[in-house]
């Protein structure tokens, strides 16, 4: 009697083998007759984001400075100038000289609300020391050209910003002069956005009380 021996494998058999591939080592079809779809490899879009590596941090050199005071000298002199006229110059420059000496704690992207911010503590330690301001630097006329330096002229405006406690007539006027709201304003006052929310809507609400009672 002859020996028994197994079939050879025939290549064109589409029947799967025994470990779920077909004769020709593809995977079977699944149940529906459809061949499954392999898995998708990984992208760098399905990372987490905490897991994709962070942009580098912007270099605060001489070339960034540059930028900075380019970007934001005039809306800096613009402040002092409405709060202190005579000596805008030189508080523009005393901030600017503290940009560049703290320039690693300047926060990128909100440069300006940083330097109004600090322009504040400049402004109020010059009001402390009580300098006299010369009188050939007193601007003789008012620059016609910004609504908001017209209107602080207006007696009536000023009763009603005078009404005020000091906190929420800077909040009124950062908003009125500078347009702050939002995440700036909050940068300015530092606290939260929250807080500078609520803050101008208080501020808000006591100068339109002012300004019946002086009507």
């Amino acid at each position: 009697m002859l020996p028994r021996t197994e079939p050879a494998d025939d290549p064109t058999d589409d029947r799967p083998t025994p470990d779920g591939r077909e004769a020709d080592g593809r995977a079977a079809d699944g149940p529906t007759g459809e061949r499954p779809v392999p898995a998708r490899a990984a992208s760098r879009e399905d990372e987490p984001d905490d897991e994709r590596p962070a942009a580098p941090p912007v270099e605060h050199d001489s070339t960034w400075f540059t930028a900075v005071v380019r970007a934001h000298q005039r809306d800096l002199h613009r402040y002092l100038v409405r709060r202190a006229p005579g000596e805008a110059d030189d508080l523009t420059a005393d901030v600017l000289t503290i940009a560049w000496r703290r320039r690693d704690d300047v926060p990128d992207g909100a440069e300006l609300p940083w330097l109004y911010r600090t322009a504040g503590f400049v402004l109020a330690n010059h009001r402390r020391k009580g300098r006299p301001i010369p009188v050939e630097r007193v601007p003789e006329e008012i620059d016609d050209d910004d609504p908001a330096l017209r209107a602080v002229h207006d007696e009536r405006v000023r009763e009603a910003l005078g009404a005020l406690s000091p906190r929420d007539r800077q909040i009124v006027l950062l908003n009125a002069w500078e347009g702050l709201t939002g995440q700036a304003l909050a940068e300015v006052l530092g606290i939260g956005r929250g807080g500078a929310d609520a803050a101008l809507s208080r501020a808000r609400a006591r100068l339109a009380a002012a300004w019946g009672e002086s009507a």
